[in-house]
């Protein structure tokens, strides 16, 4: 079953073609990776697979299941596109109990289990401003994944972590994967590729194919 299929789609970008006439499946229970150099429009992917941006030409359907009536983008979706904008004035649990409150699905403690399993300590009083490029970057996965969703679509969830961090981040994706998560994810380190993906995808010349 699909829980994301692109069709026939075509999409430009300040004024550039990156995708003509493609057409990819994501299966529900996988875990995707999306490849391809600088520049490809990996992130744009991702964009129109949760529904932020609409396709020139063709369609982009996301399972019923999650797009209750009146939505136009997906629930129980889990998303890390660039970095989410922080309150730079505020600590890390604070801006996730603030980004949490708008559904209401968790609490604190559910924040900061998540924040923990990061390596992020909950009841720090630091602000978000003085947080590193890693922290950051864990702060964002976070954000992604602390309300239990059930796709996860992470453009570069590895970029700026050192090798502990990113090690404890492949372990958590691979439990949720085998937890039944669906994992969409790009990456430039062909190691992370290999060791993760059981379907990968690759953009090149404006197409997206089988990788």
């Amino acid at each position: 079953m699909s829980v994301i299929s692109l069709n026939q789609v075509t999409k430009a970008y300040r004024g550039s073609t990156l995708y003509h006439d493609v057409s990819l499946q994501i299966s529900e229970g996988s875990f995707t990776s999306i490849s391809g150099s600088n520049g490809s429009g990996k992130s744009v992917l991702f964009r129109l697979m949760c529904g932020f941006v609409k396709p020139d030409s063709g369609t982009v359907v996301i399972d019923n299941r999650y797009l209750s009536k009146g939505r136009t983008f997906p629930e129980k979706f889990g998303i890390l596109i660039d970095r989410p904008g922080f309150l730079s004035n505020h600590t890390g649990l604070e801006n996730l109990e603030k980004l949490a409150s708008i559904r209401g699905l968790i609490g604190a403690s559910q924040i900061s289990e998540t924040m923990s399993k990061l390596g992020l300590d909950p009841n720090a009083k630091q602000p978000v401003r003085q947080y590193s490029l890693g922290m950051r970057q864990k702060l964002a996965l976070a954000q992604a994944i602390m309300e239990s969703p059930e796709v996860l679509l992470l453009d570069e969830p590895f970029n700026a972590l050192d090798a502990e961090s990113a090690s404890v981040v492949r372990e958590l994706l691979i439990g949720l994967n085998k937890q039944g998560v669906t994992v969409v994810f790009t990456s430039h380190n062909q190691a992370d590729i290999d060791d993760l993906a059981t379907t990968r995808y690759l953009i090149a010349n404006k197409s997206i194919s089988v990788d």
